[in-house]
């Protein structure tokens, strides 16, 4: 009899090394001073709930709740073992283990989790190239890095304040042998362009133990050649003869452009004016953002003035852009301008209804489609039969004749009478 409860012991062990710790959560990263509640769970009731906390073993009892670190869960009878951390201290940052042992027999199983305690990085630092400035179509690149952080920070690039997201290369954590501390860095590569003159490239420094990001930055200066805001031609409109007139140009330029006016023959270039002073040229205005308003000033708008064309040319030291402007004594004309997709629209519609009314057209007048089988008479009454026979000849008041083949019927008050034509001689 001694064999069976050898062999029910043996059963046991086997289910209970069998078994597995369900434990939530398997990682969280929390900051000093934080709370934390690990809850590990078997399907069968438990004899004691123990802890390892860092290195600290705890007992946890259901009516205990005292201490830094209490229990939490349901209760034992449940098979439920957690532990509440009041309050999470730096030397705790490793593994958090439970011991779960049943409450008969003595093979207990164990579940662990990760407890990161976040310590804050270093200031980020971003390497880019020394030079001051750039030219347009340069490849720009810049490393950002944020060292020595519990755990790795997180890299965040933006151009002023609008996210970059292009030419963002894979980031790299690594950490020195012994140290838990990780350090990441993250590249960018950027073809640089007119808009990217004057903006704020910065490197963003996110991380679990800091309260606000950590930025680093550097302001890009790019060079580019002149540049036009319209195509064509230009018109300026509104001027009066006898009065001041002025033409304004604006133009994009790093760095600051030179211009030359033609008018006629006269080449003036600003800030100048001509020897009658009824001409000026004024110094490029910057408005801001590499734009700037060139402006040439009329005394007085004459007659010739209209019917001429000026001539700008702007430059700087990576090239130049020409402009050829008219005046006009009229006023602007107000529209509104369409796009390409809005214009092949309205002329998709436009044949679309002449091709309708062209076929309701022909189908009315050949007895096409719909209107095929309809009448073409008007005369006849409602409800008339289309097909009676016409009354004879003789019930019509002072018919003298009894056919009307070749006759032509002409009017005598409201009758109609045939009347034969005559017979030709022969």
């Amino acid at each position: 009899m001694a064999v069976f409860p050898a062999l029910f012991g043996l059963i046991l062990v086997s289910i209970v090394t069998g078994q597995t710790v369900e434990i939530t959560p398997k990682q969280a990263v929390r900051r000093v001073g934080d709370d934390l509640t690990v809850l590990c769970k078997v399907p069968y009731p438990i004899d004691s709930c123990r802890m390892t906390v860092g290195s600290t073993p705890y007992r946890l009892i259901p009516s205990n709740q005292d201490e830094d670190v209490v229990y939490s869960g349901q209760g034992l009878q449940f098979g439920e073992c957690g532990a509440h951390i009041k309050h999470i201290k730096e030397e705790w940052n490793g593994n958090i283990s439970c011991m779960l042992p049943p409450q008969s027999g003595s093979i207990e199983v164990t579940g662990t989790m990760r407890l990161v305690v976040a310590k804050p990085p270093a200031n980020p630092q971003l390497i880019s190239p020394p030079q001051s400035n750039f030219k347009e179509g340069d490849i720009f690149m810049a490393q950002c890095v944020v060292p020595n952080g519990r755990p790795a920070a997180r890299i965040t690039w933006f151009l002023d304040d609008d996210q970059f997201l292009t030419g963002v290369h894979q980031p790299i954590i690594s950490s020195e042998p012994g140290i838990d501390l990780e350090t990441i860095s993250q590249n960018i590569t950027k073809e640089l362009s007119a808009d990217d003159n004057g903006k704020r490239l910065v490197c963003r420094a996110e991380h679990e133990a800091l309260d606000s990001p950590k930025d680093a930055a550097r302001q890009l200066v790019v060079y580019y050649p002149p540049k036009r805001t319209e195509s064509g031609p230009i018109t300026i409109f509104g001027l009066k003869i006898g009065s001041e007139g002025r033409l304004n140009v604006t133009v994009r330029s790093n760095p600051p452009p030179e211009a030359q006016w033609t008018v006629g023959d006269l080449v003036i270039t600003a800030p100048q004016k001509n020897e009658e002073s009824t001409i000026t040229a004024l110094e490029p205005l910057h408005l801001g953002g590499g734009y700037y308003n060139i402006t040439l000033v009329l005394t007085a708008v004459a007659k010739e003035d209209v019917d001429r064309t000026y001539y700008l040319r702007v430059t700087n030291d990576l090239g130049r852009e020409e402009f050829s402007l008219r005046l006009s004594t009229m006023d602007e004309p107000a529209g509104v301008e369409l796009s390409p997709g809005a214009i092949a629209g309205i002329i998709v519609g436009v044949l679309l209804v002449i091709i309708v009314v062209s076929l309701t057209v022909y189908a009315k007048a050949t007895d096409k489609w719909c209107f095929e089988g309809r009448s073409h008479r008007t005369d006849i009454p409602d409800g008339a039969d289309s097909e009676a026979p016409l009354p004879p000849h003789d019930d019509v008041k002072g018919s003298e004749n009894p056919t009307h083949e070749h006759g032509d019927f002409i009017s005598n008050g409201d009758t109609k009478h045939p009347e034969k034509k005559p017979d030709t001689a022969v």
